[in-house]
């Protein structure tokens, strides 16, 4: 399963994401909902970072995540951080279910492309709708189709001390998927290590197609950005945010 054995080393393999930048980037989208932001639901929330940059910040977070030993590194992280604690629940995107509304949805570092069945991904759009309070701000975003055609083929490697990945990508055009096969290996003790595999992968979807789930779920105002920008996309952009509202 997808990050079973990642989890414990995601962490270190994603440490040159800047957490603080992708929150004020979020803050920027939250500023211009129809609604003030007070309560965020971080979908695939992974390990926590961007939940517990969130919450320092005074947002009431929910993180949702299939994986149940990345949220277990989550709980842990975010364990004492904001005025209120995150609370983080093991859920699918498409069951989703929360115990009361939200202000605004994120969903980053295209996790979406993650869902690869598009019906699914569609019914977790409308989840989220349902979910969200009218005028609440719905932000996400995806490695576009040029990137993960561009991949195909490549090889990559993270490493540090005590761990290192080596992954390989493989991409599909009749699936629209680009498989990740990855070798990790973990220090356990001495010159021991121990070694896993794990797949991942990750769907193409085409900007327009999401636009489309988008409003079949009863969102409007949706507009398209370019990586960290309040501007559209630009040709070749190898990721685009995606920021959608519920009518008020």
């Amino acid at each position: 399963m997808a990050y079973e054995f990642l989890a414990g080393c995601y962490d270190t393999f994603t440490a040159d994401v800047d957490y603080a930048r992708w929150a004020d980037y979020l803050e920027k989208h939250f500023a211009r909902s129809a609604i003030p932001v007070h309560t965020v639901l971080d979908l695939a929330c992974g390990t926590g970072s961007l939940t517990c940059e969130l919450a320092r910040r005074g947002y009431e977070m929910i993180g949702v995540d299939l994986s149940q030993e990345m949220l277990a590194q989550a709980a842990e992280k975010c364990r004492g951080v904001g005025e209120i604690e995150p609370i983080f629940l093991h859920q699918a995107m498409e069951r989703l279910d929360l115990y009361g509304t939200i202000d605004a949805c994120v969903c980053c570092l295209d996790s979406v492309n993650y869902v690869t069945r598009p019906k699914a991904l569609a019914r977790a759009f409308q989840r989220v709708h349902t979910f969200l309070m009218p005028g609440g701000v719905f932000v996400f975003d995806i490695n576009t189709p040029d990137k993960l055609r561009g991949l195909d083929g490549q090889m990559f490697l993270d490493e540090n001390e005590d761990a290192y990945c080596v992954w390989r990508a493989d991409y599909s055009p009749r699936r629209r998927v680009c498989t990740y096969g990855m070798d990790i290996f973990q220090r356990e003790e001495g010159d021991l290590w121990q070694r896993w595999e794990e797949i991942h992968e990750e769907y193409a979807y085409e900007p327009a197609e999401l636009e489309e789930f988008l409003r079949q779920a009863g969102f409007s105002h949706i507009k398209q950005y370019g990586e960290l920008k309040l501007r559209a996309p630009k040709a070749g952009e190898q990721r685009i945010f995606f920021a959608a509202r519920k009518e008020l």
